[in-house]
């Protein structure tokens, strides 16, 4: 008995093992899979353009270095960077006490040439008269000697005193043109250096921002010397430089799409319009300036970087809808529909377009592939076609 159930033992072991040791291909030949049911869209051909990415920097669309235009110390800095300014309000105050006093000074020369110029008129008044006087006298003593009651003496002498009363006045028009001339270099001083005492207070020229304060007071101020840097308020634009080399492709009025690093990773990416490009070459990086109007308002810190995509040389591209590429890590793949079989192909990708994506190689115009492929479908698949689309 106990050889028997031995013998019994060994044969269930032996099926065991037999069973185990069967082909998975067999189990699935004796019980075969339904189609699985898959949509499809072709690989077309369609219409793209080359994608120029250019790194920019986000500005302000006024910005303006504030300086002074007088050589002064610096008494007082009415702001600090954050602060908002309206247009007239006072950044800084200089000490500009010998401004003061200079412009003092012209004016009292103004007030002085003045008075010179009122007297030179006066005296010009009195030789016209005087003038006029020695030509009456002298018509009465040419009669007189016409008809010998007057000696040549005394001719002599009327000639004389209008010739006197002529020099006299020739005089005293010339001294009131110099008082005249004088007193409008006077005065021209006097407004100049009016101008200059006004320039001790700096004010803002626009509303914006105090984006920068560069010295602080004590220090001195010299013309064109930054002191403040200030942007406007509003929107905001890009400052990018695009290669030399493809400057052709960028016009103005083109749309564009621009990341910005200082937002949202979900708001990043935003429209914009291409406003102006520089004609000239910046002789030390071979590039083109361009400015680039964001199309909507944004908030972004000015100095942020920005990255902006041109739109480059027209080509055909092979697209797949999106939905159809699946990424594992480095590797992308699809499944091609061949004769009701699905096969597993490895493909090269492109960029993103707004039709799909671009495949670079691997797929061939007008294969089928499988859009959203089922989490079953493997690579020998029998499936059912249910739906066909294109890329979209």
């Amino acid at each position: 008995m106990k050889r028997l159930m031995g013998i019994v033992a060994l044969g269930l072991i032996a099926a065991l093992v037999s069973a185990c040791r069967t082909s998975p291909h067999a189990a699935v030949a004796a019980h075969p899979q339904e189609p699985i049911a898959v949509t499809i869209a072709a690989a077309s051909m369609t219409d793209t353009a080359d994608r120029l990415e250019a790194g920019g920097v986000v500005t302000a669309r006024e910005t303006a270095v504030i300086s002074s235009r007088i050589t002064a110390t610096i008494a007082r800095i009415a702001v600090a960077a954050g602060d908002r300014v309206r247009a007239g309000d006072v950044l800084l105050t200089l000490d500009a006490q010998d401004v003061v006093e200079r412009a003092q000074q012209a004016r009292a020369l103004a007030r002085a040439a003045e008075k010179t110029l009122v007297q030179t008129k006066a005296e010009e008044k009195a030789a016209e008269a005087e003038e006029t006087l020695a030509a009456a006298w002298q018509g009465r003593i040419v009669t007189l000697h016409e008809r010998r009651a007057a000696t040549d003496q005394e001719r002599d002498e009327a000639n004389a005193r209008l010739a006197a009363a002529d020099a006299r006045i020739s005089a005293a028009r010339a001294g009131a043109d110099a008082a005249d001339a004088q007193l409008a270099a006077a005065r021209a001083a006097a407004d100049a250096a009016t101008a200059a005492e006004a320039f001790a207070i700096v004010r803002a020229p626009f509303d914006g921002l105090v984006a920068e304060r560069l010295i602080d007071p004590g220090n001195l101020a010299l013309p064109g010397v930054p002191l403040l840097r200030l942007e406007s308020a509003g929107d905001r634009q890009i400052v990018a430089h695009v290669d030399e080399a493809r400057a052709a492709f960028v016009r103005v009025g083109d749309r564009v799409t621009v990341a910005l690093a200082d937002m949202p990773s979900s708001d990043r990416a935003v429209d914009a319009v291409v406003a102006e490009v520089a004609r000239a070459v910046d002789v030390d990086q071979r590039a083109f300036t361009v400015k680039i109007d964001l199309a909507s308002p944004v908030h972004v810190r000015s100095g942020s970087f920005a990255r902006v995509v041109f739109a480059g040389a027209r080509r055909r591209a092979l697209v797949v809808p999106a939905d159809a590429v699946r990424r594992r890590g480095q590797v992308s793949s699809l499944f091609v529909v061949q004769d009701g079989v699905a096969r597993l192909r490895l493909i090269d990708v492109g960029a993103m377009l707004s039709g799909g994506v671009e495949v670079l190689a691997g797929l061939d115009a007008g294969e089928s592939v499988v859009t959203s492929p089922p989490p079953r479908l493997v690579d020998g698949s029998s499936v059912v076609v249910g739906h066909t689309g294109g890329a979209s």
